[in-house]
């Protein structure tokens, strides 16, 4: 059985444009959107949630690669 190659995107955390982890960097650049506008989102999504936001970015932190 042949594997087929995945060709599209593929989420990375940023190693050049990071403030903590690069997670929201890396979700900018992979939705083509500036890390700033997924930064203030996530912050206020925290805000909303009560803090599950934090809970949220740990987790990407541990499962979104780091980018080569």
């Amino acid at each position: 059985m042949k594997s087929k190659k995945f060709k599209g995107k593929k989420l990375f955390r940023s190693r050049k444009n990071r403030m903590i982890a690069g997670v929201c960097a890396g979700f900018g650049n992979y939705l083509g959107v500036d890390p700033t506008v997924i930064r203030l989102l996530w912050v206020a999504a925290t805000l909303i949630t009560r803090g599950a936001g934090i809970l949220a970015y740990i987790i990407a932190w541990i499962i979104v690669p780091e980018e080569k």
